[in-house]
């Protein structure tokens, strides 16, 4: 391509269209799958229950500690499949790219996808741009959707879980948010926050040979883990009761939150899963966690009780005990 920038010419169809395709994205991506450029990918399917998840990504800036939007646009949605049991497949992604984009910036989204993509092991296999007006977005939106199929035995729902079973989440909290707000206001602190962005593939196999003792899992992207930790109360119809000094924050997050009074309870992750195993499995399941680079500060944060039901519960490294209660309004905007 002779142009720099993205045009509205490069989302009219024609010839220039044409090239963003070949020269940014196919060359990226390239596989099997894709190569016949039908108007959709033809998939094999293996055996098992399939999931699909979607989701899409507004993140401003577009590039900050620890990744970017493309990076962040497949760690999220395989993430979001793991938490559903399954084993990521493929993935197809739609692009609304402003008018005036360095077409550099849009090649190194696509080729950051394309390396978490081969890290993962999931195929990127179909697509769609539309290029919109200068003003009418930030750069560029990014639409997600990934297929995976479930595998016999896997059954990750909030009405498994019991009274008894405890809760784990799989590292520090509030990273990803901390990293965001910092880069967007510049920020600075002693010790750099870098976003937890990434992709939680390893947990896959080692899961599964807990077999029906992991209960539920789920990623506490907007609203954090305390709004994660409520929506599982109300779905599961149990009570959970967490210690805050149990919980994995970061010396520099937690510092910096409380300079700018916030609670990283309530900042976003894109690296972390919660999770709900039975008590007897648990202790098990955290040493394994521990072996892997990603769930290295895993920790037991509590556990399920038989209510209220749908409460949260805290104890504060005080000791006393408070409601936890769910994201009202906006913490941080624009963070995934």
């Amino acid at each position: 391509m002779t142009q720099d920038r993205i045009l509205m010419a490069h989302g009219s169809g024609g010839l220039m269209s044409q090239r963003l395709i070949d020269e940014v994205f196919k060359q990226a991506w390239q596989n099997e799958i894709m190569e016949p450029m039908l108007d959709g990918a033809i998939l094999q399917m293996p055996a098992g229950r399939l999931a699909m998840s979607t989701d899409s990504f507004v993140i401003t800036p577009l590039f900050f500690p620890g990744g970017d939007i493309g990076k962040l646009s497949i760690c999220g949605t395989v993430n979001d499949l793991l938490a559903c049991g399954a084993t990521p497949l493929y993935l197809s992604t739609a692009f609304i790219i402003e008018e005036g984009l360095p077409i550099a910036e849009l090649r190194l989204i696509a080729e950051s996808m394309a390396k978490t993509a081969r890290e993962v092991g999931v195929k990127l296999v179909t697509g769609d741009t539309k290029v919109v007006e200068k003003g009418s977005c930030d750069g560029v939106f990014i639409n997600t959707t990934g297929i995976g199929i479930i595998p016999e035995g896997i059954d990750y729902r909030p009405p498994r879980i019991q009274p008894g079973d405890k809760v784990i989440v799989t590292g520090y909290v509030g990273d990803h948010g901390l990293a965001i707000l910092a880069q967007r206001e510049g920020l600075t602190f002693s010790t750099p926050v870098v976003s937890d962005c990434a992709a939680l593939y390893q947990l896959e196999e080692m899961v599964a040979k807990y077999g029906d003792a992991i209960k539920c899992m789920r990623d506490p992207t907007r609203g954090g883990l305390a709004t994660v930790l409520n929506e599982i109360a109300v779905q599961a119809g149990i009570g959970i009761r967490v210690k805050e000094a149990a919980i994995p924050v970061a010396p520099a997050v937690k510092g910096a939150c409380d300079m700018l009074g916030m609670d990283p309870l309530y900042m976003a992750n894109e690296g972390k899963m919660v999770m709900f195993v039975a008590a007897a499995a648990a202790r098990d399941l955290l040493f394994d966690l521990h072996q892997l680079s990603p769930t290295a500060n895993a920790a037991i944060i509590g556990q399920v009780d038989a209510g209220p039901s749908g409460l949260v519960l805290i104890e504060t490294e005080l000791g006393a005990e408070r409601i936890l209660g769910i994201l009202e309004g906006e913490h941080v905007p624009r963070i995934c």
